[in-house]
């Protein structure tokens, strides 16, 4: 009789793996990569091409500088400047997108561990950072080719994105033909995205949904058009490709729906009450700092576990 093999948990196995999840999410974000760079001109494809080179190396150079194992083959850098060139203007000069990639990778993920260890998103902390320290490029939006500029701006390299304007259409809105960062405009193809990433069980439902559905609710509530809300901004695409990811996000249902609350309710605050044009990277920042006291309170009770009289 051939001897048990006794060992530790987890006992569980599953085919997928970092590599494989992340691949997942590159291919959810290829087509609206592909389609920001044809509506937005050239200089978008190598603004992508910038943040993707800039985060991979500055991982490889980290990992050597501290000694680590090689881990730029888990394309997990290359998925968060990807995610990073997508929250930006598409005109953004180079060198700022390279920098926000080194913040990204330098200082949020690997000073903090690698993967697995980052305390906040990396792309969303490296927008923020870019916002703070560089406003007037982060805020110089510029229309997709073929559309028609509606707002006052004196041209079109400063001009106000869609949730500063009620100029533009739903239709328009759905279908990308108004201003805003590179991957932000074009919410049909965030919606197969979004699909895409659920049927390979990449991730759940719960939090995209209930983030949406929050901010939906609190606009009916203040008498405002929840449609637009929702179609304009960066609100559809951080619900499904940043405030979704693993390490930053709870990790049961439960949390899932207190994570979401959170991060429409901030969202729909600063845009509502605040002199900020757009609140979902703050929304989704400010929760991931709350993620360890969401998993604490949510944390199921182990079997037979009592509370104390």
């Amino acid at each position: 009789m051939d001897r048990l093999t006794v060992s530790s948990s987890p006992h569980i196995r599953h085919q997928d793996s970092s590599k494989g999840i992340m691949l997942d999410v590159i291919i959810s974000l290829l087509p609206l990569t592909v389609a920001g760079c044809i509506m937005f001109g050239w200089y978008s494809a190598l603004l992508v091409l910038t943040t993707v080179v800039a985060a991979v190396l500055t991982e490889y150079v980290c990992c050597k500088v501290m000694k680590r194992k090689n881990s730029i083959y888990d394309l997990s850098a290359v998925v968060t400047g990807l995610i990073l060139a997508l929250n930006l203007p598409p005109k953004l000069p180079l060198w700022m997108a390279a920098i926000g990639s080194v913040i990204a990778i330098g200082v949020v993920k690997m000073m903090f561990g690698g993967i697995g260890h980052n305390f906040a998103n990396p792309a969303i902390t490296a927008r923020i950072a870019l916002l703070v320290s560089f406003p007037s490029a982060m805020t110089a939006w510029v229309a997709p080719k073929g559309v028609e500029v509606i707002t006052g701006a004196t041209d079109a390299t400063s001009m106000a994105t869609p949730l500063t304007t009620d100029g533009y259409s739903y239709m328009q809105m759905f279908m990308g033909k108004v201003p805003g960062s590179l991957g932000e405009t074009f919410k049909l193809l965030i919606i197969l995205g979004f699909l895409y990433l659920v049927f390979r069980r990449v991730i759940s439902p719960v939090v995209p949904l209930v983030t949406v559905g929050t901010v939906a609710v609190m606009s009916l509530i203040f008498n405002l058009d929840p449609l637009y809300m929702i179609l304009s901004g960066g609100l559809l695409f951080g619900a499904v490709f940043m405030a979704t990811d693993y390490v930053t996000s709870p990790i049961n249902w439960k949390g899932h729906i207190i994570y979401g609350v959170g991060i429409g309710l901030i969202t729909f605050l600063i845009r509502h009450f605040g002199y900020l044009p757009e609140g979902m990277s703050y929304g989704i920042l400010l929760m991931n700092l709350f993620v360890p006291y969401i998993n604490k309170i949510t944390a199921p009770k182990p079997f037979g576990w009592e509370a104390k009289k």
